[in-house]
C-alpha cells in the first residue's frame, strides 16, 4: 500500500514539466478566449471549466496515480502560479502580455459594436453591468471599458455623477462668498 501511495510512476522532472506545460497552455487558451470569460461566467462556461480540469488531468499526472504524484503536481501548479503573479506585479509588460489591456466598449453614450463582438459580450450583459453602477442606459455614460480581469467599468457623464464632500464644500464656500458680498 505504501508503495502505491508514494512510488512515482514517472520521474519528478517529467511531472514538473508536464504541469508547467499544461499551466502555460491553459493560460494562453484562457487569454485567447477573451476577457468576458473571466468575469461573466455563465452556466455553459462553468461546464467548460469543470470539464477542462478533467480533460487536462492526465496531461498533468500522466500514468502516475500516486498520492505523492498528485501532491507534486499540485505543489508545482501553486508555485508556478505564485511566481507568475509576482512577476506580473513587478513587470508591467509581462502583466500586459498575460492579462491584456482594457478595451473601450462605449464612448460618449454609444456602444462600440465591434469591441463588444471582439470581447464576446452581448449588449444585454453589458447593460446589466451598467445598471449595477448606477447607469440606466449607455447614454448615461461617458466611457465604458472592460478591464483585463473582465470587470466592466462605467464612467458616468459628469452631470450624473454623485456629489462628493469636496463638491459640497466648494459650493458652500461660493455661497458664503456670495452672502458676504450681499
Amino acid at each position: 500500500m505504501w508503495n502505491d501511495l508514494m512510488h512515482l510512476d514517472i520521474s519528478l522532472w517529467e511531472k514538473v514539466i508536464r504541469t508547467v506545460a499544461v499551466y502555460a497552455a491553459l493560460a494562453v487558451l484562457i487569454r485567447l478566449a477573451g476577457k468576458r470569460d473571466l468575469a461573466q461566467l455563465n452556466a455553459f462556461d462553468l461546464v467548460v471549466v469543470l470539464l477542462l480540469s478533467n480533460v487536462v488531468q492526465n496531461a498533468v499526472i500522466g500514468p502516475d496515480n500516486t498520492l505523492l504524484g498528485g501532491l507534486i503536481g499540485a505543489a508545482v501548479l501553486i508555485a508556478v502560479n505564485a511566481m507568475t503573479v509576482r512577476l506580473a506585479r513587478h513587470r508591467e509588460g509581462f502583466a500586459r502580455l498575460l492579462e491584456g489591456t482594457p478595451t473601450t466598449l462605449a464612448s460618449d453614450g454609444r456602444w462600440d459594436d465591434t469591441a463588444l463582438a471582439r470581447e464576446g459580450l452581448r449588449k444585454a450583459d453589458a447593460e446589466a453591468a451598467l445598471r449595477r453602477q448606477n447607469a440606466n442606459r449607455v447614454e448615461d455614460t461617458q466611457k465604458v471599458t472592460i478591464e483585463p480581469g473582465g470587470a466592466i467599468i462605467a464612467s458616468l457623464r459628469e452631470d450624473l455623477q454623485s456629489a462628493t464632500q469636496a463638491d459640497v464644500a466648494r459650493l458652500e464656500a461660493k455661497l458664503d462668498a456670495l452672502l458676504t458680498r450681499a
